[in-house]
């Protein structure tokens, strides 16, 4: 018999937890990602009955977590085709490294690194699969 939950927050979660979806190559996206960003897996992968695609993953990535899933029929949610409709920011004390460990995995260059007016250090990169993230350094205040 399921028990209440503890917290109404799940441990370790924020109030908006990010939820990236993919066009049936979550499984490649979770291995891309622990490789290109150093993600890890919170929890297995919840695989469908045929194992042809992914119902949920959850990495985490520094203090965050990201889940993940490949678009379920009929669901609105779809992986990006043309274009992406949001992006991820990511903040790590060295974001130059992050930023060439990701295009040495395999993401598009974006936008080049540089130095912006509003105190970061950044540059964003696309993966495979259509997500971009934006890796940054915060440098001035």
């Amino acid at each position: 018999m399921p028990k209440n939950a503890p917290k109404p927050i799940p441990e370790g979660l924020n109030t908006v937890t990010s939820h990236l979806w993919f066009n049936g190559n979550c499984k490649e996206a979770i291995e891309f990602y622990k490789k290109a960003l150093g993600a890890e897996a919170r929890l297995p992968a919840v695989e469908s009955p045929d194992g042809k695609s992914i119902l949920h993953a959850m990495l985490k990535l520094g203090y965050s977590n990201i889940m993940m899933a490949d678009a379920w029929p009929g669901q609105w949610e779809q992986g990006p085709k043309d274009s992406a409709t949001t992006g991820m920011m990511v903040y790590v004390v060295d974001c130059d490294a992050l930023y060439n460990r990701a295009i040495d995995a395999g993401c598009e260059v974006v936008d080049e690194m540089m130095d912006a007016f509003w105190g970061e250090r950044m540059g964003k990169v696309k993966d495979p699969f259509g997500h971009c993230w934006a890796i940054a350094t915060h440098k001035l205040t």
